[in-house]
């Protein structure tokens, strides 16, 4: 049978860029190596795929051992639907060196119904591409199907009780969009096997394609040759427009003429480089700071997503919070107060949640944030699905301050900032002491991620370590904040 030379992903791969497929083929060990956030959107997808299953329940699994040898489970799905079978899941197929793999097939004397399941909330181009090579691959094995569907997420369902498949999943046809697409996959296959066949790697320079439908697996073995500090790193302008400027030479910013149509916030950007002298409205941050009210509580959340609704009263991928952090003044020189909460990760964390975030802010003092329509969206969230606290909750959202608008709306910046107004720029510039790069977790969708996890960790230990992690996360974002008014109130 032979090992192939193309699958789902590596065609998919190959439309998107032949470099990318070349690479990935033959020069594996470039590959930029995975974060921890595309190794959790690859878990959840098997996830989703799982529980699609019992959809269709009863069925016999053939999946490999390994993802690299599936020549046992091509033969081993023939047989079973030589046999007879009616359900099989991971059922394997491979015509012309292209392999497919479908997630669910059923099988009856009318022929063949294919399940691809995805955990979006959409159809998209490149699943009906995905399909449309699946369909080819089997077709072409010699059987005949009578339907192919995507099952996706429906993010407009509300669990209460039990999950209901039937309501969480919506299956959708495809196979009218991926027959007239045939011709296309057969001429694309051709090509890339072309591709596959040469001796050196394709002549592609990167472009918006490093982006759609995924970004590259090889972004940063494609960029050796970007300077830092390039028109890559402007604020505010639109990625093909980063790319017309690089195809016509200008890469780094020092060769950026005044002839070049800039954005405001990217002028700015490059002003500010050019000089090495920093921006400071004092006039406008003294406006900003007269409207904040001491006594001043500094405040963040964090949330998961998780694709399938854990919990009554949510949806899939809503963000649920699991956790704040409060720094609290008094006055400018009272001593700093440190309230926190995290929940354990058994039940919905959103009543402790918001307990306790009611009991700890009190009735008084602005609350300040970093971005609050997060904060603010959330809160809207909890008072939607818990009504009982909807005064607290408004009270709340009253008193929030926003944090970032000064440094959104350039009362205050510095070459340091790399044309960003998030915090993880802006404390390091402000406060170069103080970042994010020695903990273990570093950013929100890390943190997200965790306590996600932790709903499977039996080990005690790893549990003690995660919560401290995070913990010490949530409480460096409110601590950042209070340097960085600090820093704006000691301007004169």
């Amino acid at each position: 049978m032979g090992s192939h030379l193309l699958s789902k992903s590596s065609f998919i791969r190959g439309i998107q860029c032949e470099k990318h497929l070349y690479l990935y083929k033959y020069h594996y060990d470039e590959m930029d190596q995975l974060s921890d956030m595309q190794k959790a959107i690859f878990k959840r997808g098997t996830d989703v795929g799982k529980l699609a299953q019992k959809l269709f329940p009863c069925g016999i699994d053939l999946s490999p051992e390994s993802h690299t040898d599936y020549d046992e489970a091509i033969v081993k799905t023939g047989e079973s639907l030589k046999s007879g079978k009616e359900i099989i899941y991971e059922a394997a197929f491979q015509f012309d060196e292209v392999l497919s793999v479908a997630d669910i097939l059923l099988n009856n004397e009318s022929g063949l119904k294919i399940f691809e399941v995805k955990s979006s909330t959409s159809v998209t181009d490149v699943y009906l591409m995905d399909a449309a090579l699946q369909y080819w691959v089997i077709s072409n094995s010699g059987y005949r199907i009578k339907d192919f569907s995507i099952v996706y997420i429906n993010n407009q369902y509300v669990r209460n009780g039990d999950l209901d498949l039937t309501q969480l999943f919506i299956i959708e046809s495809v196979i009218e969009k991926i027959l007239p697409l045939q011709k296309w996959v057969e001429e694309n296959i051709s090509r890339l096997k072309k591709v596959l066949s040469q001796s050196k790697i394709p002549e592609i320079d990167i472009g918006v394609h490093c982006y759609s439908p995924y970004l590259c697996g090889f972004y940063n073995y494609c960029r050796k040759h970007i300077p830092e500090n390039s028109v890559f790193d402007l604020s505010g302008v639109h990625l093909s427009t980063k790319y017309e400027m690089y195809r016509s030479g200008i890469i780094s910013l020092e060769e950026i003429t005044d002839e070049i149509n800039l954005p405001q916030a990217a002028k700015i950007q490059l002003d500010v480089y050019r000089s090495k002298s920093d921006i400071i409205d004092k006039k406008a941050l003294k406006e900003f700071l007269s409207d904040l009210n001491y006594p001043l509580y500094f405040m963040d959340f964090e949330t998961f997503q998780p694709a399938i609704p854990m919990f009554d009263n949510s949806r899939p991928y809503m963000q649920i919070p699991f956790q704040y952090s409060l720094h609290y003044k008094k006055n400018k020189k009272s001593d700093l107060e440190h309230y926190e909460f995290l929940a354990e990760a058994k039940d919905d964390p959103r009543i402790l949640f918001i307990e306790n975030l009611i009991k700890d802010t009190k009735p008084e003092g602005d609350i300040l944030v970093y971005n609050k329509s997060f904060e603010k969206t959330r809160l809207k969230e909890i008072a939607e699905a818990f009504p009982e606290y909807k005064i607290e909750i408004e009270n709340i959202i009253s008193r929030i301050k926003d944090l970032i608008i000064p440094f959104q709306k350039k009362y205050y910046y510095t070459n340091e900032m790399k044309g960003s107004y998030s915090i993880k720029y802006v404390l390091p510039a402000l406060v170069p002491e103080l970042n994010y790069d020695n903990l273990a977790i570093n950013e929100g969708g890390l943190a997200s991620l965790t306590f996600e996890s932790l709903y499977e960790e039996s080990d005690d230990n790893i549990i003690k370590e995660k919560r401290k992690n995070l913990l010490e996360y949530c409480k460096l974002d409110t601590f950042a904040m209070v340097k960085i008014l600090e820093k704006l109130e000691s301007i004169k």
